[in-house]
């Protein structure tokens, strides 16, 4: 089998790849296996989703959605991607709080990582989970509501819990959103005014190279009917008149509508058009979530790595996220800033240069996203999450025969 992930720089060492239709096909699938793991959209750049035996996609699975408006929540199939999900909730008048960059990503595989969107009032994705059903490693399915014992660590779960079938998610009353653009922002605005900056809009996003004299783009998603103290200055960078990608090189046509177009906000709060396939096969991406209060240190810090950073890089993206209380959250117990770098495609290479960011990075108690490149040589990863033995002991009780378990998770669990 020859099979990779979304950007090509992983190829999978499993056995095979099984696709169920049923939830049935895949309790057979899962109790035969001696050892397997669920496959989503392959965005992670990493050996989180493989295994040497069983790879189960949940593309095919039931993708119903099930709307809830009394209780304000969506139940919807775990293969499902943000981007229909997004659809059919606008459709019917309601809204999710947040999306990620990409709408092309599936919902279970999501919130097991911990993606999210940006906004210092916002959680990530994973923090509208009001429910979860998950088929266990004894093909048994387990439902788990918000409250219920091992909720917490069972959401951003790293498939080693079993297969997510079915999410159940908050919602809200429809809204609308605009994008605007400003460019060049003084990096001395960002580091000595930084809590004005990112709380300026619904979600800030800032874009640069590292090695600029100034940030090159801020990416302001506003909600419609919302006063805004922006005008067409953003901390004495201008207004854009032009639409722009944060990649100079790539098609703006494959970004959602921007310069103040007011729109719903399953069309604006995520980066890229669900219509326009993502450039798959040009990228490799890392991302580091720093506490909020060392964030100004952490941006110092690459900086000054931006000689050794800027020629493998194609942009970077500081955004901030909101602390929640799920175990393996990258926002786990306090508000985080992300550092996401976007690579070209050279593996050796961005593996030579991220001991040197993480060298700077983890200290400060920056948590690696758990689907992006990184590569932790000196073990310190799992020091940053306090509930991580409790994890341990919440997937082995859903999965005994250890059919879950591969090496992503041997490095990680004690």
């Amino acid at each position: 089998m020859t099979e990779k992930n979304w950007a090509g720089n992983y190829e999978y060492r499993a056995e095979r790849i099984a696709r169920p239709t049923t939830v049935e096909q895949l309790r057979e699938l899962v109790v035969g296996a001696r050892a397997v793991r669920a496959l989503g959209s392959r965005h992670s750049f990493n050996d989180l989703a493989d295994t040497d035996g069983l790879l189960v996609s949940t593309a095919d699975l039931p993708g119903d959605v099930s709307i809830d408006e009394g209780a304000r929540t969506v139940t919807v199939g775990g293969g499902v991607r943000y981007g229909d999900l997004a659809q059919t909730l606008q459709d019917a008048g309601w809204a999710l709080h947040n999306l990620a960059s990409l709408p092309h990503i599936s919902v279970a595989g999501a919130i097991a990582t911990a993606t999210h969107g940006s906004g210092d009032r916002n959680g990530n994705l994973a923090s509208a989970v009001a429910g979860l059903r998950i088929l266990n490693g004894s093909g048994e399915l387990v439902g788990l509501r918000r409250g219920d014992d091992g909720f917490e660590g069972a959401v951003v779960g790293l498939g080693a819990l079993g297969v997510v079938t079915e999410v159940t998610l908050d919602i809200r009353p429809t809204y609308n959103a605009r994008q605007r653009l400003f460019g060049g922002v003084p990096w001395e605005a960002v580091l000595g005014r930084f809590d004005e900056v990112t709380s300026a809009a619904y979600s800030v996003s800032l874009f640069t190279t590292w090695a600029e004299d100034a940030v090159s783009l801020a990416w302001l998603k506003e909600l419609d009917g919302v006063e805004t103290l922006i005008q067409d200055d953003f901390f004495g960078a201008p207004a854009l008149t032009e639409a722009r990608h944060m990649i100079p090189t790539m098609d703006v046509r494959n970004t959602t509508e921007q310069l103040g177009v007011v729109g719903p906000w399953s069309e604006r709060l995520a980066h890229f058009r669900f219509a326009f396939t993502p450039s798959n096969g040009e990228e490799i991406q890392s991302e580091y979530l720093v506490p909020r209060a060392r964030a100004v240190e952490a941006i110092e810090a690459v900086r000054a790595l931006a000689p050794v950073i800027a020629p493998l890089l194609q942009i970077s993206e500081i955004r901030t996220v909101a602390a929640d209380d799920l175990w393996l959250s990258s926002a786990y117990g306090t508000d985080v800033v992300g550092l996401h770098f976007t690579w070209f495609r050279d593996q050796a290479g961005v593996e030579a240069v991220l001991p040197q960011v993480e060298a700077a990075l983890l200290p400060l108690g920056a948590r690696p996203h758990w689907g992006k490149l990184y590569v932790d040589r000196d073990g310190i990863v799992p020091s940053l999450y306090p509930r991580l033995a409790d994890f341990a002991a919440l997937a082995s009780r859903f999965d005994p025969d250890s059919r879950f378990r591969n090496p992503f998770l041997t490095r990680l669990l004690p």
